[in-house]
């Protein structure tokens, strides 16, 4: 932290440069006369301001007194001294409203007239003294963190910023005030007719999949659908386009149950990227926690975005598909000390983000330059408030949060007991949803796999790491590779948690698409405009003998049949497996693990591939895989198996076998190995169906071969089966629709060079 002699240095230097740049004002000094020239309530002349209410937060239309319709305007702005919100025709003209009512922190007033469709801002008045935290700007038009929806697009020139961007001194720029109004330059939010909850969102409309059965694709709005022949093109890249039945058709002959949405909150782009001539692609950069990115709709954004979203749900629903959203409620797209004014920086900087003890800067956990301080009740209000918005009014079923190890922590710490989990621990609507943890931050303590508590899943980055480094030969032994297999107890067998805890993926936006992970050795990101240093460099990939693209037949062979091998081996996996859109047709990014700005082809899914008998041979393969998934309960058992003899006969409900047909030991678990067979008894499944009866399946044996070369496996016997029937050979670049090959148990089988092959258990009674 600076000292009072070097703080007042700088700004004495700052104030003979520009004086009236600096506010180094005391708290009580009064509001700035001006502002270009201009008094703060200019054109007001507008209807006049009603006390209105102080709940709830944001601009909400409804009957006031007398039956007079209009809009209540409430805003939570701890520290501020006055507030307007500013309401704007559509030539630009802005009329100021004075919010005069406070109550609880909260500025509150209701202005008639002012009906659905109005766009508005805030202007926040207060002191500006960034040494000490307080950044208030009021020629910053502010968007109204509850806006439902967001008309325009952030394009940030210098104008939008509270300080002066181009300061010649850049270690002091954060602290020069820029007067300049914004309001021309930004976004506005838009009032949206609120009609209640309906019975389009009824639970018994939902589909409410059990988390044993589900099965989540991850996808782009806007690069799922930007391609798609069978979408009309006005419609591809929008809400509209995702909930066509062309795109809901391929879900539904995939076999997914759930679509994982890349951001869809409205966020902005930043400001490097805008100097380069590229956009925020993925949409981790939220500004607008209630706002469906307007850039993803087709029929307008003022306020049909909201529609529009509706009707995307509603079409998922009726297909039996539930909807997820990835959130991003660490930091925002106001990024450090030298981002943008948009939104929170001006209304509350000091009551919206974790500050260091130099006030000025900012405590990141997040990478991204800000962290929303979420054990402040207000910033807690605001995430949860805008969490059951999109359950209750826009109908999502269940969340995925970045980086949630940035929202557990309480002052400093992670925190399991914080107040974030215990919040949504107790809450009547959330409890009920889907809550998936991106189980990590940046920060100092912030890798927390397996440590959310119940009503939690996390993607588990480390079933990830070992799959791959099997299929490429880099496992020092198989320990670990058995506990990501069988629904990794190790991590989550504590405290009521079960299999469904781990997310279990192979590849996921962030990193190599799985095509790219079997044909690249090395990132290749230059098109992001970083000189290749963006990105992991952590991706245990293989290239398989060539880098990138090759008319080598035979690498072009080895490359498919290794993503047969890791498709197979996610889906017969013991946890709730999540495939990323393309992966199932080999979607390529040309190498890119970072193609969080690739707003082209690079980061759009290409339909063509379905095209071509190899890319559609991997399609078919995946959805038979889910087919059979859904199929067979013992591949998504709802507890964790034992390990232990179910009957007399020492059956148990899994075992592991090595190429001898024999059980493997302690010695073999802690050596080196390159082959695996895993038993899954379907005999005793913990738990009883619907109508309370047991649960009973067929039994399986997986053998996952990755060396070089073929090897010898024998078949264990009795009482593990009597006969095999193949169901899955990835050797094979088609699959067989019926029933494969039988054979004898004891006896040994080839299992072709780096392969995967089910089969299906035969008994006494079945085989």
């Amino acid at each position: 932290m600076s000292s009072a002699p070097e703080q007042e240095a700088v700004q004495e230097a700052v104030r003979a440069a520009v004086p009236e740049a600096v506010g180094d004002r005391p708290a009580s000094a009064p509001v700035p006369a001006a502002v270009n020239g201009r008094r703060p309530d200019h054109d007001r002349g507008g209807p006049p301001v009603w006390p209105g209410a102080p709940t709830p937060l944001g601009a909400r239309f409804r009957v006031g007194p007398d039956g007079v319709a209009g809009t209540n305007f409430a805003l939570w702005a701890g520290g501020a001294e006055a507030v307007e919100v500013c309401l704007f025709d559509e030539d630009g003209t802005e009329r100021r409203c004075p919010l005069t009512e406070l109550t609880h922190e909260i500025w509150h007033g209701f202005v008639p007239g002012v009906r659905a469709g109005q766009r508005y801002g805030f202007r926040v008045h207060g002191r500006w003294d960034p040494w000490t935290g307080a950044r208030w700007n009021h020629a910053k038009l502010l968007l109204d963190p509850y806006a439902r929806a967001v008309d325009g697009d952030f394009t940030l020139p210098g104008e939008v910023y509270g300080h002066v961007r181009d300061w010649p001194q850049q270690s002091v720029a954060d602290t020069v005030r820029d007067d300049r109004d914004s309001a021309p330059f930004v976004p506005k939010g838009v009032v949206v007719h609120d009609e209640a909850p309906d019975d389009e969102w009824v639970e018994d409309r939902r589909p409410k999949t059990p988390w044993a059965d589900t099965v989540i694709y991850e996808l782009h709005v806007r690069g799922f659908t930007k391609l798609h022949p069978g979408i009309p093109e006005e419609l591809r890249g929008t809400y509209a386009g995702l909930g066509h039945p062309a795109a809901i058709e391929h879900l539904q002959r995939l076999g997914v149950t759930a679509v994982e949405l890349l951001p869809v909150h409205q966020f902005a782009h930043e400001d490097h990227l805008l100097r380069r001539g590229l956009r925020n692609y993925w949409g981790y950069n939220s500004i607008g926690y209630f706002a469906p990115h307007a850039g993803y709709a087709a029929s307008g954004t003022a306020g049909q975005q909201v529609g529009e979203f509706k009707a995307m749900v509603r079409a998922l629903h009726a297909a039996g598909i539930e909807v997820i959203l990835d959130v991003v409620y660490n930091h925002t797209a106001e990024a450090g000390e030298l981002g943008p004014t948009l939104s929170l920086r001006g209304i509350d900087n000091r009551g919206y983000y974790r500050l260091q003890n130099d006030a000025r800067r900012y405590a990141d956990y997040t990478g991204c330059g800000n962290t929303l301080h979420v054990v402040q009740p207000n910033v807690l209000r605001l995430i949860t408030d805008s969490l059951r918005y999109w359950v209750s009014e826009m109908g999502v079923d269940g969340f995925r949060f970045d980086l949630a190890a940035a929202l557990a922590r309480s002052m400093h710490d992670v925190d399991m007991l914080s107040p974030f989990l215990a919040v949504i621990a107790q809450d009547p609507v959330l409890r009920r949803v889907k809550l998936i943890a991106e189980p990590w931050d940046v920060g100092s303590g912030g890798y927390q796999v397996g440590a959310f508590p119940p009503l939690w899943t996390e993607w588990n980055d480390r079933y990830r790491d070992a799959v791959r480094d099997f299929w490429r030969g880099a496992l020092p032994d198989v320990r670990d590779l058995g506990y990501r297999l069988s629904g990794s107890s190790d991590l989550y067998a504590w405290g009521g948690r079960r299999p469904y805890a781990s997310v279990n993926f192979v590849t996921a936006h962030d990193g190599f698409t799985l095509r790219d992970l079997v044909s690249y050795h090395q990132k290749h990101n230059a098109a992001n405009g970083e000189g290749n240093r963006d990105g992991t460099n952590d991706n245990r990939s293989w290239n398989c003998g060539a880098e990138g693209e090759t008319e080598d037949a035979g690498v072009n062979a080895l490359r498919r049949r290794q993503l047969r091998n890791l498709v197979t081996t996610l889906l017969l996996s013991t946890g709730v497996p999540m495939l990323v859109a393309g992966d199932e047709m080999g979607r390529t990014q040309g190498g890119n693990n970072n193609a969080y700005c690739q707003d082209n082809e690079i980061g759009w899914v290409d339909w063509s591939l379905l095209e071509d008998p190899g890319w559609r041979e991997l399609f078919r393969l995946t959805s038979r895989l889910l087919a059979l998934r859904h199929a067979h309960p013992v591949l998504r058992r709802r507890a964790f198996f034992s390990g232990r003899p179910q009957a007399a006969d020492g059956l148990r409900d899994l075992a592991w076998f090595t190429p001898r047909g024999e059980e493997m030991t302690q010695r073999d678990w802690y050596a080196p190995a390159s082959t695996v067979g895993l038993y899954l008894s379907g005999r005793d499944i913990p738990g009883r169906d619907a109508r309370g009866e047991k649960i009973t399946d067929d039994s399986f044996l997986a053998v996952l071969h990755a060396a070089d070369s073929p090897v010898d496996f024998t078949l264990p016997g009795p009482p593990w089966a009597r006969t095999y029937e193949l169901v899955v050979d990835t050797s094979r670049e088609a699959q067989e629709d019926g029933p494969g090959t039988v054979h004898r148990a004891g006896g040994a089988i080839t299992v072709p060079a780096r392969s995967v092959l089910l089969l299906k258990a035969g008994t006494a009674k079945n085989g």
